[in-house]
């Protein structure tokens, strides 16, 4: 049904009789496919977006889509906004000064498509959301080798399955920024924060505080807790790694470690 009126959608089966393959037009398009079919009343589990790579037939070299983009920044973010490029395989085109008289910097990179996935959110928060990006897709070139880096912290994982307390958050917020609140429901390998260093770090935020004759368990403190992420579908998106997946429900989504590549990681 959505294929009749959404032509630029292509879908195809996979090995696995209920994984398929959807392709679109950049991340917003499917993220538009993805929030229909939520509010339609469906569930899904969703893996990163990748590129579609092609090889040249003159050459037969394997080649990636390469976009134009043009940050419009203030002068003293232009520094954060060249450094996120570069470590993203980015090659700079032009930098200057806005006509404008604001002083704004206008930054011009050409960066692979597989750089860009991730990086909006990255350059709205080293630029106190000051910046503004436009990108457009320029060539098809040939692929860059290796990986390009898309984050530089690991996640949290919830320890264990059960529901979320103020005190198992209390200890768990000390080792990066959270996702959830207490009460909500969890389990084991669910992503429940960003964690302040490279590589993942099970916390267990379902902890309770011991029983005494003086304080009941469910009696915590709840004042220094910092409020948590509020992750959108498009965040959420952007945030997952190749290792993780991003389960929609009508009325939740949860991110967590794809359950298939823990094992392949474990024989490693």
């Amino acid at each position: 049904k959505e294929l009749d009126r959404n032509v630029a959608l292509r879908v195809e089966e996979t090995d696995s009789a209920d994984k398929y393959a959807v392709s679109g037009r950049g991340q917003l398009h499917l993220t538009v496919l993805i929030e229909t079919m939520r509010r339609e009343g469906f569930e899904l589990e969703v893996g990163p977006p990748v590129v579609i790579y092609r090889t040249n037939e003159e050459t037969g070299k394997v080649e990636e889509p390469f976009e134009m983009v043009e940050v419009r920044v203030p002068e003293e973010y232009s520094g954060s906004v060249i450094d996120l490029f570069n470590t993203r395989s980015g090659e700079l085109q032009d930098m200057g000064l806005d006509d404008g008289g604001e002083s704004m910097s206008v930054i011009k990179y050409l960066i692979p498509t597989r750089g860009m996935l991730g990086l909006r959110s990255s350059l709205l928060t080293a630029t106190r959301g000051t910046a503004i990006i436009d990108a457009v897709f320029d060539s098809y070139r040939e692929k860059i080798p290796g990986d390009i880096q898309s984050r530089d912290k690991g996640s949290l994982l919830a320890f264990e399955d059960g529901t979320i307390t103020s005190f198992g958050l209390e200890n768990a917020q000390d080792r990066g920024k959270l996702f959830v609140k207490a009460g909500d429901e969890t389990y084991k390998n669910m992503i429940v924060g960003i964690h302040q260093r490279p590589g993942d770090l099970s916390v267990n935020v379902c902890k309770t505080k011991q029983l005494t004759n003086m304080r009941s368990a469910t009696k915590g403190i709840t004042v220094g807790i910092t409020a948590p992420i509020d992750m959108s579908l498009d965040a959420c998106v952007e945030y997952i790694a190749t290792d993780e997946i991003l389960e929609v429900t009508p009325t939740k989504f949860r991110m967590a470690k794809n359950p298939d590549m823990l094992g392949k990681k474990g024989k490693k």
